[in-house]
């Protein structure tokens, strides 16, 4: 069992409300007050006091005295959540730097294949420096999903940039970084070799048991294909592009193959971003077919900042329009997202002894548009908005 499994089992009571509490002899550091604690890693949703001390979660209840804390936060009205992750970002440009995530919530982030093994140490110079928690997959072309003005994408004329050498190389140097392998599987980018780039994937991520994110959306091969590759834990993102070669059928039904594939363990996610990577009426026929994402991702970019994704909480708030519950929701980026990749268990809860990050968060009420990649929209009454964040048990916004 994992370990924030075993400790939530331990504090949870019968009346489903935190019984346990870690109280060092000097009292806590910070004290959040008076808001919608939900944590679904451990089936907690109600009104309560959260104190932090030395850095890390140390008790949560009905009400714990202002006089035990040397600071507090008012959440009276708001929910407090655990640190919001984003399994899906692209953080490599200057222009969009980990803080401005950081300023949405977002305590831990995975760039996924902005850089390959030539060029990794570019983001992981990033990563060091963010003041949130940045980790990597890395793209199986060697140059990235960025290879520059001169390069063609990475394996329309052939698979050398899918160089396995040099990517047993770059994890072997740089392995505490990189949490996973990201493969393009789209015919602009692979052209007729997605089978054999999401081959080549796999043998560069299987040595150290990493993951395999694959992108889809008009591949050449149908999805089942891809799919019968995959291994149990490997993601699928874009899982609602409207392409041929998507997770329905021409009637519009789910293909038997991605249930089997999801009962099998392989992992579905998001992935909003900007273009054909999904749309209202495929992720509608999808959700009323209780096929839900496994985590939702914003595939931020410098673009996206103003149009479509803007931040994770306004991507998660498109689920809420799709008829998700708030807890279901807040799961998909959190408790869910941290069980993607094994670098990140202890992360996306709020139980004691485990790292205070944290986010404030409004349930705000009104008329939201909402829009996908194909400029359809949605009119919702609710929408998410970020009003505070503690990572490492500072508040930083």
């Amino acid at each position: 069992m994992k370990r924030r499994n075993f400790l939530a089992k331990c504090i949870i009571g019968s009346a489903g409300v935190y019984t346990g509490r870690v109280l060092p002899a000097s009292g806590f550091d910070l004290l959040i007050t008076g808001g919608r604690v939900i944590d679904p890693a451990a089936g907690f949703d109600a009104i309560a006091d959260v104190a932090i001390s030395g850095g890390l979660i140390a008790e949560i209840a009905p009400t714990i005295p202002a006089s035990n804390a040397a600071a507090s936060v008012d959440a009276g009205g708001m929910l407090v959540v655990p640190g919001l992750i984003d399994v899906h970002v692209h953080a490599r440009d200057a222009a969009l730097p980990p803080a401005e995530f950081l300023a949405t919530g977002v305590t831990t982030m995975v760039d996924a294949g902005s850089r390959g093994a030539l060029n990794i140490p570019q983001i992981i110079d990033i990563a060091r420096h963010a003041p949130n928690r940045l980790r990597l997959l890395m793209n199986v072309g060697v140059l990235g999903n960025n290879p520059g003005p001169n390069a063609r994408s990475e394996f329309l004329d052939s698979l050398e940039a899918a160089d396995v050498a040099k990517g047993h190389e770059a994890i072997e140097r740089y392995g505490e970084w990189i949490v996973g392998i990201k493969a393009r599987l789209s015919r602009g980018v692979s052209g007729q070799r997605d089978l054999q780039v999401l081959q080549r994937a796999i043998e560069v991520a299987e040595p150290f048991g990493l993951p395999v994110m694959i992108h889809i959306g008009d591949t050449a091969h149908p999805l089942p294909d891809l799919l019968a590759v995959l291994r149990p834990g490997d993601i699928v993102t874009h899982m609602y592009a409207p392409t041929p070669n998507g997770i329905l059928n021409a009637e519009g039904q789910l293909l038997p193959e991605v249930i089997a594939a999801r009962e099998k363990g392989i992992r579905f996610d998001f992935g909003n971003g900007l273009n054909e990577h999904w749309n209202w009426e495929v992720a509608e026929r999808a959700a009323g077919q209780g096929f839900l994402p496994d985590t939702i991702s914003s595939d931020l970019n410098v673009p996206g900042r103003a149009s479509q994704v803007f931040d994770l909480p306004n991507v998660l708030s498109k689920f809420l329009q799709l008829g998700m519950t708030l807890p279901e929701v807040i799961a998909r980026a959190t408790s869910n997202a941290a069980a993607t990749f094994r670098q990140l268990d202890g992360l996306g809860t709020l139980t004691p002894g485990e790292i205070a990050d944290i986010t404030l968060l409004e349930l705000a009420d009104g008329e939201f548009e909402f829009t996908d990649n194909y400029q359809g929209s949605r009119t919702g009454s609710q929408r998410l908005f970020t009003r505070g964040v503690i990572a490492g048990g500072q508040q930083v916004v």
